[in-house]
């Protein structure tokens, strides 16, 4: 790929002047097994500062299944709260080496954690939290809701609303929303929009219920891509179609229009 193929100059204006992204911990991991590859952090920061530089406001909430999964373990046994809240320490785990990378390239950042940990983080308070997106920093947000029993898929939801952003951008590692497991059917077919009563009726597991409501209830549209991708969340944010476009009203609408909205 041509690494000037794809520049802020050339894409032009953004349309959407503030967003959520939603990164997974499993996406951190690269070809790795467990943990994080630190090239695809390093490669996520140039992709964030890329947006930042178009003068949209950036709010991230990071998951942390590279190196802990609440409901995985509380299968195997343990106790459900104490999973999910190991869970938190992990994305505030990868929080940090977001924010650390994402400094290196050069952007102002803020951590907020919906738990106290006052020698890393700020804790989340929603007027501050805007009022760091309004002077142009990336506000990251580790620990979830602060709560077990849900999940980062519903924190991004929660923070996107209460920060009012314009869209949930799920950055994955496949194209978009598929009819079935693209990792295991090789028939699955690529959605380029769909209703979120589709996704429901379909069982399409985009995200849990619990966030997929908030969405639905707040007309908040979401964007599933490919966060790998060099140069995708770039074209996301310009209005391209790229991934899947989870819209709310009777008619599809386009990636322009959403982001016009």
């Amino acid at each position: 790929m041509n690494a000037d193929a794809d520049t802020p100059a050339r894409l032009g204006r953004p349309r959407y002047r503030r967003i959520l992204l939603k990164l997974s911990g499993e996406a951190l991991m690269g070809q790795k097994a467990y943990g994080i590859d630190w090239d695809v952090l390093e490669a996520y920061a140039q992709e964030i500062r890329q947006v930042v530089q178009l003068g949209v406001s950036v709010g991230i909430v990071i998951g942390g299944g590279n190196i802990f999964r609440g409901v995985q373990n509380a299968r195997r046994g343990m106790t459900r709260a104490h999973a999910d809240y190991m869970g938190m320490l992990a994305t505030m785990i990868n929080a940090m080496a977001l924010q650390d990378a994402l400094e290196q390239a050069g952007l102002d950042t803020r951590l907020q954690s919906s738990i106290k940990m006052e020698q890393i983080a700020e804790p989340f308070i929603r007027r501050r939290a805007i009022r760091h997106l309004e002077k142009g920093r990336v506000v990251i947000f580790g620990a979830g809701t602060g709560n077990p029993y849900f999940t980062t898929d519903t924190a991004a939801a929660l923070r996107a609303l209460e920060i009012e952003a314009d869209v949930l951008l799920k950055g994955t590692r496949v194209e978009g929303v598929y009819s079935a497991d693209p990792e295991r059917d090789p028939e699955a077919r690529l959605f380029t929009s769909i209703h979120g009563r589709e996704v429901i009726r379909r069982d399409l597991k985009v995200m849990d219920m619990t966030a997929f409501t908030l969405c639905r209830e707040a007309g908040l549209p979401i964007v599933v891509f490919n966060m790998n991708k060099q140069g995708n969340l770039l074209r996301v944010v310009c209005g391209e179609p790229v991934g899947t476009l989870v819209y709310w009203t009777e008619t599809p609408p386009t990636f322009a229009e959403v982001a016009q909205a």
